[in-house]
């Protein structure tokens, strides 16, 4: 339906990003990064007007950049009629009291940006809760007066969700909220448990991997189906599971929330019990953006967010998403520095078949055979062998099915279990 000329469009909010390189974070790299930043400026809603870089070995403690550089920014503010300033790193709340007093303009870090775009993009009931919690304990030491009058004037980019009506409570009533919300996680996480128990017998591959890898894109090309599939950050949120059909295997294929640098703690911690998808997968893809000119930094970021996590000792591959965008002496170079990894391109269906195969292989490593003598009346035990194992050869003689095949371990003894549960009910 088009939309009424009459209806006034909000209008976007006009940002300055501001960096600082060094030492350790060269200015092209630096300048990377605020390439980044603008990615997930517009990602909120916020149009870029200007971005600065400071060559300083480590932050101001008082005002990130300098009082030099920040009355240059006053004055870039000024210039530029500019509503929002985003810094690219985690502000104080003294730096970010001192630069609004100086600017008179509304600050925000990249923590509080990621929030921002995670509190308009949850939608179930687990993720905004689990935003909510942690934007309230990324605003609980940020309390300043500027930002909650701000708040109540002006709206806008970072004071989505909780920010209206929380920043205007004390702390005790933000820290009575937080109990509440880890209350509330801890019963939703209760009702997923149950719902991954009920998915038991299946095998599962979790996509992992830097936000905007194309994880999304990728799923629905080996699922036939239409997870939303965004060219911007943070796309998804919730974990996300689809069937995938192989050829021995019905797999279960979950998407997850994408990493990036600097992820904030809380949301990390807050999205845990969402990431046990990650932690209870037989396999994990991780997908890797291969145009991109940080292919290294973000597997670094991936692995370490992974290591975080606690998600350790399980099976992985890594997957070159959107090689179709690659120059062939890159790609010659890729292939190279990663011997054990596939490459494919889920938006053109290229190595898709090669990546199943494989995906297929890694689980049947945890497979062992096994030979069963089953009485015909526990038909229940018969058929999870086939949703659970691999059934090669099946004969009935007598009151007996003769069942033989390759299972897990786990699956094994969860399959004599039933067994001997069900000779009881019969006695």
């Amino acid at each position: 339906m088009l939309e009424d000329a009459a209806t006034p469009s909000i209008a976007k909010e006009k940002a300055i990003l501001v960096g600082i390189y060094g030492p350790e974070t060269p200015k092209w790299l630096a300048g990377e990064y605020l390439e980044e930043l603008e990615l997930l400026a517009d990602t909120a809603g916020a149009i870029c007007e200007d971005k600065i870089l400071q060559n300083r070995p480590h932050p101001d403690p008082s005002t990130y950049i300098g009082k030099g550089k920040l009355n240059q920014l006053k004055a870039l503010v000024s210039e530029t009629n500019s509503d929002l300033l985003i810094f690219d790193d985690d502000l104080t709340a003294t730096q970010i009291r001192n630069i609004e007093k100086v600017t008179n303009t509304k600050v925000l870090d990249r923590s509080g940006l990621i929030l921002d775009i995670f509190a308009s993009r949850a939608k179930t009931a687990a993720a905004k809760t689990q935003v909510e919690l942690a934007q309230l304990q990324y605003l609980l030491p940020r309390l300043t007066r500027f930002w909650t009058h701000l708040s109540r004037q002006k709206g806008g980019i970072g004071t989505k969700g909780p920010g209206e009506t929380q920043i205007e409570t004390d702390r005790r009533l933000i820290g009575d909220r937080i109990s509440t919300l880890k209350d509330k996680l801890e019963k939703l996480d209760k009702q997923r448990t149950t719902q991954r128990k009920g998915r038991e017998g299946n095998p599962r591959v979790a996509l992992v991997g830097y936000t905007n890898a194309g994880k999304s894109t990728l799923m629905n090309a080996l699922t036939h189906t239409d997870v939303l599939a965004e060219d911007r950050l943070f796309a998804t949120l919730d974990s996300t599971v689809r069937r995938l059909e192989l050829e021995n295997h019905d797999v279960l294929l979950s998407d997850t929330v994408g990493f990036i640098r600097k992820l904030p703690h809380n949301l990390i911690e807050s999205f845990k019990s969402t990431l046990d998808e990650v932690r209870e997968a037989d396999v994990l893809l991780h997908v890797v953006d291969a145009s991109s000119r940080l292919v290294d930094d973000y597997i670094d970021v991936v692995e370490s967010t992974l290591d975080e996590l606690k998600v350790t000792g399980l099976k992985k591959v890594l997957v070159f998403n959107k090689i179709d965008l690659v120059d062939p002496s890159r790609l010659m170079e890729l292939k190279k520095g990663f011997p054990g990894a596939l490459f494919v391109s889920a938006e053109r269906s290229m190595g898709l078949d090669k990546l199943q195969r494989h995906v297929e292989y890694m689980i049947e490593q945890d497979y062992e055979p096994f030979s069963f003598k089953v009485p015909v009346e526990h038909y229940k035990a018969v058929s999870f062998l086939h949703d659970a194992g691999v059934v090669e050869d099946e004969q009935f003689e007598g009151n007996y099915v003769m069942i033989s095949g390759s299972i897990k371990e786990k699956d094994r003894k969860r399959f004599k279990s039933m067994l001997e549960k069900l000779e009881t009910a019969l006695t």
